[in-house]
């Protein structure tokens, strides 16, 4: 319990760290607001020059045009050459939803794996350039920062308790010696490990094209807000110090966009010639240029693709450039996450605009009660519309299709309100088109459930958190002349706008408090820690019939539970080891019921405090995971031979025919029994099943693996080796739907005939199945087989390359491997998926454990 507790609290620690500076950003920005009349805000705004708008927006394209060459580099770095079409759509949809979102499906690491793997890239590659990027974007702020205050150390002064030569004198010596290590690193390819990764820079021409990249990227965002400053701003040069340090701590703090952070840093350097008013007008103005321009324009893109499927225009003309089309297909992925943080938005918003005064409220006479009774109904309806779009947003994120109904209802409820609190047609007209924009992605959100489903982690709650403080915030600005006493609560009257807007506020913080208490107290739906069903087994075995994969057959081992989907028609098969929910491979069944399920099993293993995990899952489902927001490890390569193209003529395989044929001379026979099976042949495999584990040092395993089981094994063929009329070998044989694939499972063998035993089994299999037809024979993973050696591989990678060359001692990995290897198959990555906040060592500790049985078995070979 106690290490339960330890690994909870590690992983709310960034979560609660972010809270806490969002909220200090908060309070330093309200102090520094506190002399701001939001109507001068207001009109610095509308005062702003054209000219000045056009170089922001223009300075705002030049710095992601600037972003995509990020992309270019790292796609160089790992040896990869895409479309350049490609790279423009990756990068620019990878910044616009990353910059202004940066969480779940919609981070822009998540953004390029989409694209990306749509045209070729792995997993591991796009986790490469999504770490390239980072590291590139991180490094060139702080050294451009860092080297603009050798130059200008007055830049940040106010906030540093340091004297200007001190700080010129410090900067200095950090960028002499970070580049000089840099360059150096850079010229002799030598790598340098950093909290487990090892990490190698590119070479010198590379490094100094993404240097000018990075110098033009800071030098456009910065020149973009830069060019908004009133009179009195400091020099261009000077700023760019400022705005490098205020990006750096907006990125550190963890806040989505750095929100409430970066303004608090900027307005904390000004120079006090430049009125804080002007300068807070400049800041939110860049916000909306340089953050929410790019993603409307990104969002517009994934909207006009879903017009496109939906009703086929521009089909024509994405038919002319082929290589864009497996990457355009990829935005509808988007959907969801998307859809879903618009609408979180919506609901901030409304939030945000009930607690403005109302101009209406002139109009009013004081006898007016149907008036004032509109007003106030308008803005506690504006209030609560705008906390059910942000509860709604979470049921969107998951393709809940009564959550697109409910937020499209919503919308068009906060522009009724909208219109009785006279906060203007154009605030109405703004939900309205709100709701509009919806409209395509209907098809998007197909998941039955009901609209709270799901788990409401503590991120959700720590942006919600957030955005209660942010219109608490606002509230306090915009009413801050106004004393408080408790008689505001009581005032009705057509010029009581403070109090409509406490009221609001406490309308919407109730509804938000009950349904933090509904999610608290609601029932886990089913117990998945109980015993499977009587009937699980041979429902299963139903679905596994009519599945291409065959390794669904150890659904049968009688070892596993089981979550089936709402119809039935598709299950996920798991083991409980500690605090590890594991599922073994892909879900079984059919596909269109795959998602709701891997989103219920995650849902109810993460209320039940586990940890989801997917072991051995292939490459077919990789957006599904990605999707559940997992990360991803490679566990090893599953070998397949494709079996029409398998010969043994020739002279690839020469020393395997002579091998094979020697056997056969030597008398050993290859038969295939079906099922069912009798007891004497039962009985006698028994004997051959004890003596093969009685050579091993633990026992027989589980979970991954079937176990020597009359009932098990009559529900296959079964594939024997006889010699001299006596059986010296066995495998039961799975079969996918229709014969076409084929693996085995139990490959057992006297120990004393083991030469050449198994290699003479796997022939007579392939040979015999390649003449009946089937298309491929699996012949198992090789655990911890083609891990990656890049300098930017994580330190599972390092870790288990080193199991697999030196773990012989418990299990022969590199052996294996090179065995199967001699049938020359193609290799197939396996895949385990976590949650990206668990050690991919623990969760393999927890599989080996649960495959073993116990910490004795682990040591068998």
């Amino acid at each position: 319990m106690a290490r339960l507790n330890l690994q909870s609290l590690r992983r709310a620690t960034p979560v609660l760290l972010g809270i806490v500076l969002f909220a200090l950003g908060l309070y330093a920005l309200y102090h520094l607001l506190k002399p701001v009349n939001a109507a001068d805000v207001a009109a610095q705004i509308k005062a702003t020059p054209a000219s000045v708008l056009a170089a922001a927006l223009g300075a705002t394209a030049i710095g992601y045009v600037a972003l995509i060459f990020y992309d270019w580099f790292g796609l160089r770095f790992i040896g990869k050459r895409l479309d350049r079409r490609i790279v423009a759509l990756g990068g620019f949809l990878g910044y616009a939803f990353g910059n202004t979102i940066g969480v779940s499906v919609v981070s822009g690491g998540a953004v390029r794996y989409r694209i990306y793997s749509a045209v070729g890239l792995n997993a591991f590659e796009v986790a490469a350039v999504s770490g390239y990027i980072a590291l590139a974007l991180g490094t060139g702020l702080t050294l451009v920062g860092v080297a603009a205050l050798a130059f200008h150390p007055g830049a940040v002064g106010a906030l540093l308790p340091f004297a200007a030569p001190t700080i010129q004198g410090v900067a200095g010596l950090i960028v002499a010696l970070s580049v000089g290590l840099i360059v150096w690193l850079s010229a002799t390819q030598r790598s340098v490990s950093i909290r487990g990764h090892a990490l190698r820079l590119p070479p010198l021409p590379d490094l100094g094209g993404q240097l000018v990249v990075t110098l033009i990227d800071i030098a456009a965002a910065s020149f973009a807000l830069w060019v908004l400053l009133p009179a009195g701003k400091p020099d261009y040069t000077i700023f760019v110090a400022v705005y490098a340090a205020a990006t750096m701590i907006g990125v550190l703090s963890h806040v989505p966009g750095g929100v409430g952070v970066f303004e608090t840093v900027v307005l904390g350097t000004m120079p006090a010639s430049v009125p804080v008013s002007d300068a807070a007008a400049a800041l939110l103005l860049f916000r909306l240029i340089y953050y929410l321009v790019p993603f409307a324009l990104a969002f517009l893109l994934v909207a006009l693709n879903e017009i496109r499927l939906a009703k086929g225009l521009g089909s024509r003309l994405l038919a002319r450039a082929p290589a864009l089309q497996p990457a355009v297909a990829t935005l509808h992925g988007f959907s969801p996450g998307l859809v879903a943080a618009v609408t979180f938005g919506f609901g901030v918003w409304l939030l945000l605009i009930t607690m403005l005064p109302t101009v209406r409220a002139a109009a009013i006479s004081e006898g007016d009660i149907v008036g004032a009774l509109l007003l106030e109904g308008g803005t506690l309806a504006s209030a609560i519309a705008g906390v059910a779009l942000i509860i709604v947003s979470h049921g969107l994120a998951l393709r809940v299709s009564s959550a697109w109904w409910f937020a499209v209802g919503a919308l068009l409820a906060g522009a009724v309100a909208s219109l009785l609190n006279d906060f203007g047609a154009q605030n109405a007209a703004f939900l309205g088109a709100g709701a509009l924009v919806l409209l395509p992605f209907r098809k998007a959100f197909d998941r039955p459930g009901q609209l709270t489903s799901g788990v409401f982690d503590l991120r959700w709650f720590a942006t919600v958190i957030g955005a209660g403080a942010a219109a608490a915030a606002f509230f306090f600005f915009i009413h801050k002349a106004v004393p408080y006493s408790n008689d505001l609560w009581s005032e009705f009257s057509r010029d009581s706008n403070t109090p409509r807007a406490l009221r609001a506020g406490l309308a919407a913080t109730a509804l938000l408090f009950f349904f933090g208490i509904y999610l608290l107290t609601r029932p886990i739906r089913k117990d998945l820690t109980k015993d499977p069903e009587p009937d699980a087994l041979p429902h299963a075995a139903g679905l596994c019939a009519g599945a291409d994969d065959p390794q669904c057959w150890l659904s049968q081992t009688g070892d596993k539970r089981f979550l089936f989907s709402d119809s039935g028609n598709a299950f996920l098969m798991y083991g409980i080891h500690g605090a590890s929910w594991i599922v073994l491979g892909d879900p079984v069944g059919k596909v269109e019921e795959f998602e709701a399920l891997v989103w219920s099993f995650a849902d109810q293993a993460t209320r039940a405090n586990a940890r989801p995990v997917f072991y051995e899952v292939s490459a077919s489902n990789l957006p599904l995971w990605v999707e559940l927001g997992l990360t991803l490890h490679k566990i090893g390569e599953e070998a397949v031979i494709r079996l029409p193209e398998f010969s043994l003529a020739g002279g690839r395989f020469k020393n395997m025919r002579t091998a094979m044929n020697k056997r056969q001379r030597d008398g050993y026979e290859f038969a295939l029994l079906s099922a069912p099976h009798d007891v004497a042949l039962i009985d006698e495999l028994a004997v051959i099943s004890d003596a093969w584990l009685g050579g091993k040092t633990g026992r027989e395993k589980g979970f991954s693996v079937g176990r020597f089981d009359p009932a098990y094994l009559a529900l296959f063929d079964i594939a024997v080796v006889r010699k001299d009329g006596r059986v010296i070998a066995f495998a039961n044989v799975m079969k996918g739907k229709g014969g076409r694939n084929i693996t085995v499972d139990l490959m057992r063998y006297l120990p004393e005939e083991a030469s050449g035993l198994m290699e003479f089994m796997f022939l007579s299999l392939i040979e015999h199945y390649r003449d009946e037809g089937a298309e491929e024979f699996s012949l198992g993973m090789a655990p911890l087989s083609g891990l990656s050696e890049r300098s930017v591989s994580r330190s599972w990678n390092r870790f288990g390359r080193l199991i697999y060359r030196h773990g012989g001692a418990f299990y022969n990995f590199e052996g294996l491997r090179a065995f199967k290897q001699k049938f020359q198959p193609e290799w197939r990555p396996r895949y385990l998926a976590i949650p990206p906040n668990i050690s991919p060592l623990r969760a393999m500790g927890d599989v080996a454990l649960l495959i073993a049985g116990s910490a004795r078995g682990l040591i068998a070979k």
